[in-house]
């Protein structure tokens, strides 16, 4: 995750929080897309804001190279730590990088990107999607991939608004998390605000109290695809879901594959 003001507070129960989302159906997808536009499937692949690291050790499981790249220290300690709790050590271990995406760097090409969870939506100006699509373009291989996926602007002004949400689940040890989650758009501007109040229950019962402030900004269809082909990709699908249908208007999520030329 790039581009806000970090996962101090959420990193160590982000995945409890998320638990809704289906990455080995994502994984499935990308695959699909891997085999429509790829000659052949790609053995090193780029995790770009890769939080956690759920989709990279998914990739990885399938036999994929990965490299994992994140701005935030805390959501790469939880990647980390995943990896040091396996009790068979992978072969071709993950590499996890701490950089920003607007000016990564890495030792060679990769064949794919991928980058999850509206993660693009961080950034807060077409300045940075261009700096970021240029070095994705400078670091893969030819004809290689980059599939990414963005909130939509449906999903900012029906969805997001200045709409609020209380998520709540247990963590390992069957302690309680609460999380509040306001939300402040600003339509304007195309930009959301996220104020987050985080409740984790302790030992004894009582409860520590953490805050923090995440904002993203909405992009339309149009500049996404602007800035990818002056970046010299290819927009070669944009879909709705992971069934690669036609995205509605009431997409929450665009799911885009572009390829570098």
């Amino acid at each position: 995750m790039n581009g806000c003001e970090g996962y101090e507070a959420i990193a160590s129960v982000y995945d409890r929080l998320n638990r809704e989302i289906d990455y080995e159906a994502w994984a499935d997808f990308f695959e699909e897309c891997f085999t429509e536009h790829l000659a052949e499937k790609p053995k090193l692949i780029l995790d770009l804001a890769c939080g956690t690291g759920r989709m990279t050790r998914t990739l990885a499981d399938r036999g994929y190279d990965m490299i994992g790249v994140d701005g935030s220290e805390e959501m790469l300690s939880e990647a980390a730590s995943a990896e040091w709790e396996r009790e068979d050590p992978r072969e071709t271990p993950i590499l996890y990088l701490c950089q920003d995406m607007r000016s990564f760097e890495l030792y060679g090409t990769v064949g794919a990107a991928v980058c999850c969870l509206d993660s693009l939506n961080y950034l807060p100006a077409e300045a940075d999607l261009e700096k970021t699509f240029r070095l994705l373009h400078n670091y893969l291989d030819p004809h290689g991939l980059f599939l990414f996926d963005v909130n939509t602007p449906y999903k900012f002004e029906t969805v997001y608004g200045d709409n609020a949400y209380i998520l709540e689940d247990e963590d390992g040890d069957g302690r309680s998390i609460f999380c509040g989650w306001q939300n402040a758009y600003d339509p304007a501007n195309g930009v959301c605000d996220f104020y987050l109040t985080l409740f984790r229950e302790e030992d004894d019962g009582s409860y520590i109290r953490t805050e923090e402030h995440q904002r993203e900004y909405c992009y339309s269809k149009g500049t996404l695809f602007r800035l990818l082909i002056d970046c010299g990709f290819e927009v070669v699908g944009c879909y709705g879901g992971y069934d690669r249908a036609e995205p509605a208007k009431t997409a929450e999520r665009w799911y885009i594959a572009a390829k570098k030329k």
